[in-house]
C-alpha cells in the first residue's frame, strides 16, 4: 500500500486512488503543481482587476456571466460579484437526494477533483486544492447524496455538496449553508467539521465555483473503485472456479495452452493459465497436458470448460476500462478551460467546450457492469451444479453431509441467494449510457448518465463479491465431501485448493463461530458475510497466490 501520494509529480494511478480512498494514504501538493496552476490563475486575476478598475471586460463564461441557458442574460461588473457568483453557484447546485455516498467514493472524488485542478486549465488557486488535500488528510468527509448528477455538465450536484463544506460566503452565511460532513465518524454541519479539524473554509474566487463543480469526479470515483474491486474479484473468481472444477472432477483438456493459443485472445489465454496453475497437483482432474482423459466423452458443461472463454473477455474488458479510468482521473474536465500560454491565432485564452461530458466514464461503467455480471452468471451455474445430485458426479444433493437428507437443506439457500443477486445484476447492467434527458432549456440536450452507471457498476461488483464468496464456501464443502467419497486426503487436492481450504477453515464467521465443514444446518448468513469479506479483502486471492509461490 502507498502511504503517501504527491499530486503533481506524475499522473495519478488507480492504485494510488485506491490507497487514498480506501486505505487513508496521505496526500501532498507538490511545488510543480503550484507552478502549473499559476498562469491560468493569474490570467483570471487580471480579468478581475480589470473589472474592478471599471474597464470594459469581455464576457467570459463563469467569470462574469450566468450559467447554462442563463449565460447570456447579464454580464457582471466587479470582482466581488464574480466571487459571489461562485458561491451562489455552489449553494444553488447542492440539490442531491438519496442515500449518502460511502466514504471511499467521496474521498476518491475529492482526490480526482484535486488532480483535475492541478492540470492548470481551471484558474483555481493552490489554496483550493490545498483545502481539499487537508480535508482528506484530516478526515473531513462531505456528506454527499447519491442522486442528482446527469454526468453532464459534469457531476454538478454531488460536487456542490462537497464544495459547500470547504467554502464560505464573504459575509452573512448561515450554518445550514455549509452543508454536512463526517468527522471522526460523526455527522455534523460542514462548518463544525472544518472547525473541529482545524481547517479554514475559503472564499471562492472568480471561476473557482464552476471549477470545483464542473467535472466528472463522482462518476469517475464510483467507476474507479468498482474497477479496483473488480480486478481482485476476477482473480479470485478464477481460483474459485478452479476449486469447483476440481470438486466436480472436471476434465483438464479444456485448459491446455494449445487450445487457447489457437484462438489467440489474450484474456482467454491468461485465464486458462490461471486455472491450469490452480489445478496443478490435483488427482481429481481427468486429463490435461500430460495425460489423456479416461472418462468419455471428455467434455464438461459450459460453466466448467468454457470458464476461460467467459472470464477471459472479462479480463480484457477490465483492462480496456482501466485505460479509460486512469486517463479520466488525470483529465481536465472543467469548462471553460484557460490556456494561459495562449493559442495560435487567438487572443482570447478561455475556451468553452464539453470536457465535462462523462460519456467515456458512462461507457466504461456500463462495460464494467456487463463484464462483472458475467462473472456471477457463470459462477451461479457452477453452484447449481455443485448442489444437484444428478450433475455433481456423486456428491450428495445440496452438499448435505448428514444422514438426514431432507431434514437438512445444506447449501440449497445460498444458491437461491446467488440466483437472486445475479438476476439483480442483469437489471442493473442495462446500459445507462444509452439514456439521455435534455435539461436547462435544451442547452444541455444530451447527457451521459455516467453517475447512474457508476453507481450501478459499484452495486454489481458488491453483488458478485457475494456470489463468489458463496462459491468459495460451496466448493470447499464439495472438496471435503469428494475426499470422503474417494477415500483420499488433502494431499490429493491441488496446492491452491489446500491453501484456500486451510485459510477458510481458520476464519471465524461474523457471529464468531468457525467456518467449519457443514455437518448439519446452521444459520448461514454469518458464514456468507465472512466469505464475502474474504473475497473483497483479497484474503482468498492471497491464499491462492501463496500456494503458487
Amino acid at each position: 500500500m502507498n502511504t503517501h501520494v504527491a499530486l503533481g509529480t506524475k499522473p495519478l494511478t488507480l492504485h494510488e486512488l485506491k490507497c487514498v480512498a480506501q486505505d487513508g494514504a496521505k496526500v501532498t501538493l507538490s511545488d510543480e503543481a503550484r507552478k502549473i496552476m499559476a498562469p491560468s490563475e493569474a490570467w483570471v486575476a487580471g480579468i478581475s482587476e480589470q473589472m474592478d478598475r471599471g474597464e470594459p471586460a469581455q464576457a467570459i463564461y463563469s467569470i462574469n456571466t450566468g450559467f447554462g441557458s442563463l449565460s447570456g442574460r447579464e454580464a457582471f461588473k466587479t470582482a466581488a460579484q464574480a466571487r459571489d457568483l461562485s458561491r451562489r453557484l455552489v449553494i444553488s447546485n447542492a440539490a442531491g437526494v438519496g442515500r449518502l455516498f460511502p466514504e471511499e467514493i467521496v474521498r476518491a472524488a475529492m482526490l480526482i477533483r484535486a488532480a483535475s485542478l492541478i492540470k492548470g486549465y481551471s484558474a483555481a488557486r493552490p489554496v483550493v486544492v490545498e483545502t481539499i488535500v487537508e480535508m482528506l488528510n484530516k478526515g473531513v468527509i462531505p456528506a454527499v447524496p447519491e442522486y442528482g448528477s446527469l454526468g453532464a455538465s459534469g457531476d454538478l450536484i454531488p460536487l456542490a455538496h462537497m464544495a459547500l463544506v470547504m467554502s464560505r460566503a464573504e459575509e452573512g452565511e448561515k450554518e445550514i449553508d455549509s452543508g454536512q460532513a463526517f468527522y471522526n465518524g460523526e455527522l455534523m454541519s460542514g462548518v463544525a467539521a472544518m472547525e473541529k479539524a482545524g481547517i479554514e473554509r475559503i472564499v471562492l474566487g472568480a471561476k473557482e465555483g464552476l471549477a470545483l463543480l464542473n467535472g466528472t469526479s463522482f462518476s469517475t470515483s464510483q467507476t474507479a473503485i468498482a474497477l479496483s474491486d473488480a480486478k481482485t474479484l476476477l482473480a479470485t473468481a478464477e481460483f474459485a472456479a478452479a476449486m469447483s472444477i476440481e470438486a466436480l472432477m472436471g476434465f483438464g483438456d479444456a485448459f491446455i495452452p494449445e487450445l487457447h493459443e489457437a484462438r489467440g485472445q489474450p484474456g482467454q489465454i491468461a485465464t486458462a493459465a490461471a486455472i491450469r496453475a490452480a489445478l496443478k497437483g490435483s488427482t481429481l482432474i481427468d486429463g490435461g497436458s500430460e495425460r489423456d482423459p479416461e472418462r468419455q466423452p471428455p467434455q464438461d458443461a459450459y460453466s466448467l470448460r468454457c470458464t476461460p472463454q467467459v472470464l477471459g473477455p472479462v479480463r480484457d474488458t477490465l483492462e480496456f476500462v482501466e485505460g479509460i479510468v486512469e486517463r479520466e482521473i488525470n483529465a481536465a474536465t472543467d469548462n471553460p478551460l484557460i490556456f494561459a500560454d495562449g493559442l495560435p491565432k487567438r487572443s482570447l485564452k478561455a475556451v468553452s467546450g464539453g470536457n465535462f461530458h462523462a460519456e467515456y466514464i458512462a461507457f466504461a461503467a456500463d462495460f464494467l457492469s456487463i463484464a462483472v455480471t458475467e462473472i456471477g452468471n457463470i459462477a451461479e451455474r457452477r453452484l447449481f451444479r455443485l448442489n444437484d445430485g444428478t450433475l455433481n458426479r456423486g456428491l450428495p444433493d445440496m452438499l448435505v453431509d448428514s444422514e438426514y437428507v431432507g431434514m437438512d437443506c445444506g447449501y440449497m439457500l445460498p444458491q437461491y441467494l446467488a440466483a437472486a443477486l445475479v438476476s439483480d445484476c442483469k437489471t442493473l447492467a442495462h446500459p445507462d449510457s444509452v439514456d439521455s434527458i435534455p435539461t436547462c432549456s435544451n442547452q444541455e440536450d444530451h447527457v451521459s448518465m455516467a453517475n447512474n452507471a457508476g453507481r450501478h457498476a459499484k452495486q454489481i461488483v458488491t453483488n458478485i463479491q457475494n456470489v463468489v464468496g458463496i462459491e468459495v464456501l460451496m466448493a470447499a464443502q464439495a472438496l471435503e465431501l469428494r475426499m470422503a467419497e474417494q477415500g483420499i486426503d488433502e494431499s490429493a487436492l491441488s496446492h491452491v485448493s489446500r491453501s484456500v481450504l486451510k485459510m477458510l477453515r481458520a476464519q471465524p464467521a461474523t457471529d464468531g463461530r468457525p467456518i467449519d465443514h457443514l455437518k448439519q444446518d446452521v444459520v448461514m448468513y454469518p458464514r456468507m458475510q465472512a466469505a464475502t469479506e474474504l473475497v473483497k479483502s483479497g484474503a482468498v486471492l492471497n491464499a491462492a497466490n501463496a500456494a503458487l509461490q
